[in-house]
């Protein structure tokens, strides 16, 4: 009977042993994702601090916007109604307390409130950044797995040398480039804007338009209204996406080749492993870690990168409103929209951990 009973014992050992491990991972993750996502609030409060007290360091935003079009009595008259007379840690915990209500406050320039500027105008810098994001990744990943698989020959240094130039290129330059090249010259792309008069009209139809001009190309369930929107997309895309992409290249290079040269791959190599699996399961996962990491710090490049080509096409996103508030000097509105990219490039910055987190569980500890 004591024997019996050990013996169940002994059984069952590894399977609560494998449980109890399995648990203890399970507990590590969320703590993990936990605390990262609790490090976005005072990221983003820090951030809203500096926007805050770099914008007053010029004055009060009326007097910038507005102050060579006012008489002097009149333009006191707004400043004391906005309350931009008080004293500003006192301006800063009122303007705190509005954000916490979603009260990012009304424009100078016109009368909007900025809350209604971000979604309207946030959709198009939304659509336009992943349209640029797939055109980075595809010719990132595909152009940098092809340099790892020909190192050192021809075909890597030419790669290797369009990576540079893709990085090193401002992107309005290379936006006005490829204006001149496939609008002016050959005629066969759209200069600006995200579409025709004639889709726009077409929208105007809708009654419940998203601001995603794909989707609401879907919505009308015409066509011709796609296509001419992707035809309107693909030169500020791709002057978008080709400055990430550089940097994607040479990143999915670098680890490929690293991986690709391990020791575990030289024993899968002299069981006969082909090469071609070698390269695409097991150098690849290996090799991921850095690669998504980079791609999320790439984002903020990317937003960034969307007021220049944003202006450069006419593309009326956030990164275009956001050139015409600075030249009217509306710093209310433009505190609006570099808060929202903060908060964007925070959260973005979070999902890029939890993806790591899931592929490597090393990085949870």
């Amino acid at each position: 009977m004591s024997g019996e009973t050990v013996g169940q014992v002994d059984a069952k050992a590894p399977s609560e042993a494998k449980k109890s491990k399995k648990n203890r991972l399970s507990g590590g993750f969320f703590r993990f994702v936990l605390t990262r996502f609790l490090l976005i609030i005072p990221t983003v409060f820090i951030l809203v601090t500096v926007v805050f007290f770099v914008m007053r360091a010029t004055g009060d935003p009326i007097s910038a916007a507005q102050g060579g079009r006012l008489s002097p009595d009149e333009l006191q008259r707004r400043i004391h109604a906005a309350g931009y007379d008080r004293p500003l840690i006192v301006q800063y915990g009122d303007y705190l307390l509005k954000l916490l209500h979603g009260d990012l406050g009304t424009t100078l320039t016109d009368n909007q409130p900025v809350s209604s500027i971000l979604i309207h105008y946030g959709a198009a810098t939304f659509e336009l950044a992943v349209l640029a994001l797939v055109v980075a990744l595809v010719v990132g990943i595909t152009l940098g797995r092809l340099a790892a698989k020909h190192r050192d020959r021809p075909s890597d240094a030419a790669i290797r040398i369009f990576a540079i130039l893709c990085y090193a290129t401002p992107v309005f330059f290379l936006g006005l480039v490829l204006k001149l090249v496939f609008s002016s010259s050959m005629g066969v792309l759209p200069s600006s804007g995200r579409s025709s008069l004639e889709s726009e009209m077409q929208f105007g139809r809708l009654i419940s338009p998203t601001g995603f001009y794909i989707i609401d190309a879907f919505q009308l369930g015409d066509m011709r209204v796609l296509g001419d929107v992707l035809v309107h997309a693909i030169l500020p895309a791709v002057a978008l996406g080709l400055l990430t992409a550089g940097v994607f290249i040479r990143v999915v290079r670098t680890n490929v080749i690293s991986t690709y040269s391990s020791g575990y791959i030289e024993a899968a190599r002299s069981r006969g492993v082909p090469e071609k699996r070698l390269l695409s399961k097991h150098a690849w996962r290996p090799a991921l870690i850095p690669i998504i990491t980079v791609m999320g710090m790439q984002i903020a490049t990317m937003l960034a990168g969307t007021v220049l080509t944003e202006t450069t096409f006419e593309w009326k996103g956030l990164g275009f409103m956001l050139s015409q508030y600075l030249k009217a000097r509306d710093f209310v509105a433009v505190q609006g929209i570099v808060i929202l990219i903060a908060v964007i490039v925070a959260v973005v910055n979070f999902i890029v951990d939890v993806v790591c987190a899931l592929i490597d569980p090393r990085v949870r500890y």
